[in-house]
């Protein structure tokens, strides 16, 4: 008996403990990294929610951008920091879905390395096309495409993200041929969208809203089931003739695994927070992404149901990094 009183004292203890360690949470500077180059759709998600702690939080969270891999070393950097919430991971499809199906050698374990905090944000993919391009439509672009098989590239930000697998999932609903180009991060696709050097792209709109504004691009379709806000004069992929068509692009924080429960809670409940402050909500709308602010259990969820859904993708397309 005394045992078992000594055992519930104990895990009174540890629970008071913790808590106590939450609510003196955050008690020094925090950190986001970015594994993608600046400028891209996860660089501004990650700077939007990092001001919006510093001013919540009342200590300063920094953003800092650790390229490679795919993301993979940015993300593996997380993984492997301490696991108190002070370090944190702007995620996306590529780091915390896919990349595990498409590597064969991760440096950490997709599920089991983190604790997810908080779905941010699900942004749309929208089908773009350099003027100099002679279509006009999804239609003609398939026609294009099964015309002169394999002449033209599209661009992405890397292997296995978000623009890779709606291209490649647009190749296999169209059975067309295109040759990808992937770069570091969809600042630099961008670049050679813009020139004309990579004529078409699944871009998350975002990145590329003010280029389709001021006519720089041709916006064929959106990726989302629905049409967008920001474009609602463009159709879905499915509506301009690939029916079933979806894809779009997401982005989510991490933290290390083993973080205390606690920690992440109030970590999801200040994101929560900021995701409902108009401003952001305004801005993010502006830009064409959906705020979620979910809770981390819906978060893991989320994650484990796209590794399921895109692994058909990946291996019809056959995409692997050698």
């Amino acid at each position: 008996m005394q045992f078992w009183k000594s055992l519930g004292f104990l895990a009174l203890a540890l629970g008071l403990a913790a808590g106590a360690r939450a609510d003196a949470f955050p008690a020094k500077p925090m950190k986001i990294i970015v594994p993608f180059a600046p400028g891209g759709s996860t660089d501004v998600m990650a700077r939007m929610m990092a001001d919006g702690l510093t001013r919540r939080m009342k200590q300063q969270v920094v953003v800092d951008n650790k390229t490679g891999a795919g993301g993979n070393i940015g993300a593996d950097a997380v993984a492997k920091s301490p696991a108190d919430g002070y370090t944190l991971v702007m995620g996306s499809i590529g780091t915390h879905a896919t990349n595990s199906l498409i590597y064969p050698q991760m440096p950490y374990d997709t599920l089991k390395d983190f604790e997810p905090v908080t779905q941010v944000a699900a942004v749309t993919l929208v089908l773009v096309t350099h003027p100099s391009l002679p279509v006009k439509s999804v239609k003609e672009l398939v026609e294009l495409l099964h015309k002169e098989p394999g002449r033209y590239d599209y661009a992405s930000g890397g292997v296995g993200a978000s623009q890779h697998l709606a291209g490649e999932l647009f190749k296999y609903m169209t059975h067309t041929k295109m040759t990808h180009v992937p770069y570091k991060g969809s600042a630099g696709a961008l670049s050679d969208l813009l020139s004309g050097r990579v004529p078409i792209m699944f871009a998350d709109l975002p990145l590329v809203l003010a280029h389709i504004q001021s006519g720089t691009l041709r916006a064929l379709a959106v990726g989302d089931k629905q049409r967008s806000a920001a474009l609602p004069d463009v159709p879905t992929v499915a509506e301009a003739g690939v029916p079933g068509y979806a894809a779009n692009a997401w982005y989510g924080l991490f933290a290390p695994a083993r973080t205390p429960e606690a920690v992440v809670d109030k970590l999801q409940t200040q994101i929560a927070a900021i995701l409902q402050e108009p401003a952001v909500r305004k801005r993010m709308t502006e830009l064409g992404a959906t705020p979620v602010g979910g809770k981390p259990s819906e978060f893991r969820a989320f994650q484990a149901a796209e590794i399921k859904r895109w692994k058909e993708v990946v291996d019809s397309a056959q995409i692997r990094m050698e």
